[in-house]
């Protein structure tokens, strides 16, 4: 899957924009704060339904306007589809898939395989769980369906099960009513757990060849999956916290609490690693996604790499180069000057001043 073109319509920082796109490497360069990202997330958007930087639609659209259109032409075997997405500032977003509209925005997870590497994804690894389970949710919601449906069960039941938790520490009659929802909960957050624990066992094998190149083989980085409760032992942990869940008016235990461990030599690098293994364990991380979408799509994803390389020292930044060979990938940057020191091939360039994008020749 590539694709093709996007146009835009008073989104952020752009009125119209119309833009053709390479199968190969495309750069969008330029000062910073011109609207490179904006391109970025708009692709991104279209493919997931959400901005990675966690925008609601209303911020996204322009300033004085009232919404906003993306449009995304795609390529797979030959055949192209259309992708337009509509948003609205005080109601939900419409999207459309070959003109035909879609009932739920999830439809779209799936359509199109995503890959998104910032900055702020070097920190992955010192942030705090809520950055590593937004990772593999991210992830595998693009790649199951299924997942995807238990996941959105799941957080409703979860905030359903909160809001009776407040009302019980007012009033305790409505205790009884919880086991229905406890119920639920375990029965979805079981299914949530146990594809999270494939999913994390696929990704350390990839992750330990990836990493032990980019050390020169000094290093051997273990990725072990911590969940918070084990899912043949939830429902009863469950049970157990109950009083202290009511006093809390909240859901303590459950796979919304979980964590991903990275060990280097018994060392959890989380706490423990020096700054130059987080970030190399964190580029290994992202290096071992695009692998693990590759095997299991049987198919490119489509790289997002946004002014990442500037954070990066020569030796990340060839090994990062050299991996994103027949994918197609959209890149930030200031200048071209690292990419021709690279002598890498650029198939297209845009330069970015000010929301407006020029085509450029290299």
């Amino acid at each position: 899957m590539i694709v093709k073109s996007l146009e835009l319509s008073d989104y952020r920082n752009y009125e119209s924009l119309s833009l053709n796109f390479d199968k190969g490497i495309n750069i969008f360069y330029g000062d910073n704060a011109q609207g490179k990202t904006n391109i970025l997330e708009a692709i991104y958007l279209a493919s997931t339904t959400k901005s990675h930087r966690g925008s609601k639609d209303r911020e996204i659209i322009k300033l004085q306007k009232d919404e906003s259109h993306i449009r995304l032409l795609t390529e797979k075997n030959d055949v192209t589809h259309k992708i337009d997405m509509h948003l609205k500032k005080n109601k939900s977003k419409g999207i459309a898939i070959d003109g035909i509209p879609i009932k739920k925005s999830s439809e779209l997870l799936g359509f199109i395989n995503i890959v998104f590497f910032s900055p702020e994804d070097l920190s992955i690894i010192k942030n705090g769980p809520s950055e590593r389970r937004r990772f593999i949710d991210l992830e595998l919601c693009q790649l199951d369906k299924v997942y995807l449906y238990n996941l959105s069960k799941y957080n409703k039941i979860v905030s359903q099960r909160n809001n009776l938790l407040k009302q019980i520490s007012f009033n305790r009659s409505l205790i009884d009513t919880l086991e229905i929802w406890d119920e639920q909960l375990v029965e979805c957050g079981i299914q949530v757990i146990r594809t999270r624990e494939r999913f994390i066992e696929q990704l350390n094998t990839i992750v330990y060849e990836i990493h032990k190149k980019l050390s020169g083989g000094k290093e051997e980085l273990f990725v072990k999956y911590e969940p918070n409760v084990n899912a043949d032992v939830f429902r009863d942990k469950l049970k157990k916290v109950v009083d202290r869940d009511i006093q809390m008016k909240m859901t303590s235990v459950g796979p919304h609490r979980d964590d991903i461990m990275f060990m280097i030599k018994d060392i959890d690098i989380r706490r423990f690693g020096s700054q130059g293994q987080q970030r190399t364990s964190a580029l290994s991380l992202k290096l071992a996604e695009i692998e693990l979408v590759r095997s299991i799509i049987k198919d490119e994803p489509i790289l997002l790499l946004d002014d990442v390389l500037s954070e990066l020292d020569r030796n990340r930044q060839t090994y990062l180069l050299d991996s994103i060979n027949n994918i197609q990938t959209f890149v930030t940057c200031t200048g071209l000057e690292e990419f021709v020191n690279k002598r890498i091939t650029i198939n297209k360039t845009f330069r970015v001043v000010e929301g407006t994008v020029e085509e450029h020749d290299m």
